[in-house]
């Protein structure tokens, strides 16, 4: 279980790096309205991933069914082909110059904390990719394990990623204006490609492994 909670902690961390609209929007937020804000804002995120979760877990369910001979290797393989395509997709993604302008913060009120929630809702369930990479870290929650993982052990996972992702975001929200001078189209680059490394790395791993489960 302690490696599990590891691993959990890992993918968090890795995944609290990737760039999205989000992300930006996020830091925008935080700048001009404040925490509180944000906050709302990226509940709506957290909302949206829970949703894509169930949507993910579900297929995966379905899948396990059909290569339940084969030990799910075809669970890690397929995860590792998407985490492959994500990967390389934040490898390449080209980077705009940011800007968040500067304007004088107006307090939000009750209504604007909906609107910021279903704002953050729905700009991360536009987002197709979502549902991949969901579904990619549940194949890379199997590997590594003689069995696969049970529905409470794949529920304490999900819960510490998102937990760890929450834990990460509120501390981009807190730190926002602090973070603002060393957002640059450089280091956004870099992470962009450190990012997609670890992606495709995860990737070549779960497809080898999946290889060597069915050659075996």
């Amino acid at each position: 279980m302690i490696e599990l909670l590891l691993k959990a902690i890992v993918t968090g961390l890795i995944l609290s790096v990737m760039l999205g609209p989000a992300f930006f929007l996020l830091l925008e937020t935080s700048i001009k309205k404040g925490i509180r804000a944000a906050l709302a804002f990226d509940a709506g995120v957290l909302i949206s991933d829970v949703i894509y979760i169930i949507i993910a877990y579900v297929f995966i369910q379905q899948v396990e069914e059909l290569s339940r001979g084969g030990d799910n290797a075809l669970i890690r393989a397929i995860g590792g082909v998407l985490f492959l395509v994500y990967g390389y997709i934040t490898f390449f993604k080209k980077v705009g110059k940011i800007e968040v302008k500067k304007t004088r913060g107006k307090t939000a009120g009750s209504k604007d904390y909906w609107i910021l929630f279903l704002k953050g809702l729905f700009l991360n369930l536009a987002n197709p990719l979502v549902i991949f990479y969901w579904f990619s870290v549940m194949a890379l929650g199997h590997s590594g394990t003689a069995n696969p993982l049970s529905g409470f052990e794949m529920f304490i996972y999900l819960i510490m990623i998102l937990f760890t992702f929450f834990t990460i975001d509120v501390l981009k929200i807190v730190g926002a204006k602090k973070l603002r001078p060393f957002i640059t189209v450089t280091l956004l680059r870099s992470l962009n490609r450190i990012t997609g490394s670890i992606l495709m790395g995860f990737g070549f791993f779960l497809v080898v492994n999946s290889l060597v489960m069915w050659l075996r």
